[in-house]
């Protein structure tokens, strides 16, 4: 199905393709509640985290009615495709609301990622990487077999916007962030259950590596920014990718109120000092080991 067509719902009285009545006024407040709610934690991400550009609201297109109105269709409304990388790029540093469906594309590695298409036999033969990046063609075809990919046919396409001004429920949030963010961010995900983030780290296709996995497992997930999404979209040298799923939004959030109070925080001072103050129990554990004098 083409992104371009949909009927309208809501003040007009249509009915969406779904066949569900539009929405009320009443549920029409109780959402805009919950996309406030979304608003104010992309405010407070900003401002814990003192990030340079705005977290990303991401939504997995799954019909053409999810597009809002206003959205940038970069092959409609500027008469040119557009990278993945390049349309959060806009998102994310511009401030602006993109809608990316399969034509909108240039580069094809999200459309294949994201199930917007089949892959073609050449792709999953391995000539993506050989002989450009890898020593084989099997290389080639190890890098095509771990790649992520939704189910083809799911989705339309995606749909970005500063998550500070969202008018839609995200599926995924999106933080380009430095090692220091990223290590807050981290911090704030242990806080519920402690467990250590497992991830797979590719040096192509950050927009599918920040967003497949994430939204497969409901997990959060680290991807480093590609080549493309620093030669052609401006990512810096410094930055990386963290996304958490809006289910575990509230739960990063809290955990980065905690560690705050404990100390955990943007800006933070730096000293070098010999016997610098340990935490009380990084002092019981060394003096159990035995290397530290003292008592428990």
């Amino acid at each position: 199905m083409d992104c371009r067509f949909g009927r309208r719902t809501g003040r007009t009285g249509w009915r969406s393709r779904s066949g569900k009545p539009p929405v009320t006024r009443r549920r029409r407040k109780a959402k805009m509640m919950d996309i406030a709610a979304y608003r104010a934690c992309g405010e407070e991400l900003e401002r814990r985290l003192r990030l340079k550009t705005f977290p990303l609201s991401l939504k997995l297109l799954e019909k053409a009615e999810d597009i809002p109105e206003g959205a940038v269709r970069p092959l409609r409304d500027r008469g040119h495709h557009l990278s993945l990388c390049q349309a959060f790029q806009i998102s994310r540093r511009e401030g602006k609301t993109v809608a990316m469906c399969k034509e909108d594309n240039w580069c094809f590695e999200p459309v294949v990622g994201y199930g917007l298409a089949e892959p073609p036999q050449f792709f999953l033969d391995g000539h993506n990487r050989y002989p450009r990046d890898v020593a084989t063609q099997e290389a080639g075809k190890h890098y095509a077999q771990e790649f992520p990919r939704l189910p083809v046919g799911r989705y339309l396409g995606i749909l970005s916007a500063p998550l500070r001004a969202t008018d839609y429920q995200p599926d995924l949030v999106m933080i380009y962030c430095d090692s220091a963010q990223l290590c807050l961010l981290m911090l704030g995900r242990e806080y519920k259950e402690g467990y250590s983030l497992k991830c797979a780290l590719s040096s192509h296709a950050a927009c599918v590596y920040g967003v497949v996995p994430a939204a497969q497992t409901g997990e959060c997930y680290v991807a480093v920014p590609c080549r493309g999404d620093r030669y052609r979209a401006m990512a810096g040298d410094e930055e990386m990718i963290f996304t958490v799923p809006k289910a575990k939004l509230e739960d990063l959030l809290e955990g980065l109120r905690y560690v705050e109070g404990t100390g955990s925080r943007l800006p933070q001072g730096y000293s070098f000092q010999a016997e610098y103050p340990l935490p009380e129990s990084y002092l019981k554990i060394a003096r159990m080991i035995g290397y530290l004098p003292g008592r428990d």
